[in-house]
């Protein structure tokens, strides 16, 4: 129960970071970029063989930002019709 906690809060920190890198900070809001990194990152773990019980290293977190970034840019491309 931890390990998914902790995760979640991973997760948000890379939906943060990944928001400031796309600079969709301001546009999409706090509450969607955590969500959207919550979920890159269970999705990029799970496809890089990570596990949710795993231990948080710095490779993990950058799957996590990776998979976060990826989720934003697709999700503009979507609302927009291009990746700023």
């Amino acid at each position: 129960m931890v390990g998914i906690i902790i995760w979640l809060v991973v997760g948000g920190v890379a939906g943060w970071l990944a928001s400031v890198v796309m600079r969709t900070d301001g546009q999409q809001g706090l509450l969607l970029n955590v969500i959207v990194g919550i979920v890159g990152a269970v999705i990029a773990n799970l496809i890089f063989g990570v596990g949710i019980n795993e231990a948080i290293t710095v490779m993990t977190f950058v799957y996590s930002v990776i998979g976060a970034i990826i989720l934003l840019a697709v999700l503009n491309l979507i609302n927009r019709g291009r990746v700023r």
